[in-house]
């Protein structure tokens, strides 16, 4: 996506160097809490990751994987419907 989009990011990361960093795979404590709490989590927790938050109704998840992305799928309160997860 375009700068300025809600839904950009950094580049996508597949392997090497930009992938040798990440700690963790998901964040399953996070179901439940406040989407945009969680998204600064993950990113405190793991810098080398961007979360994305994407509605679980209607939302699109691209198929690629990225090793700095984290998907954080949020319910129509706005919470964390499921564990967030690299990808």
């Amino acid at each position: 996506m375009g700068s300025g989009s809600k839904w950009s990011y950094p580049p996508c990361c597949t392997f090497g160097e930009c992938c040798d960093g990440t700690e963790r795979g998901s964040w399953p404590e996070l179901v439940g809490q406040n989407g945009e709490k969680a998204k600064a989590v993950i990113e405190k927790d793991d810098v080398n990751v961007t979360a994305i938050l994407i509605p679980v109704k209607g939302g699109i998840r691209l198929m690629d994987y990225c090793c700095n992305r984290v998907y954080v799928w949020i319910d129509e309160n706005g919470n964390v419907a499921k564990p967030p997860l690299i990808g």
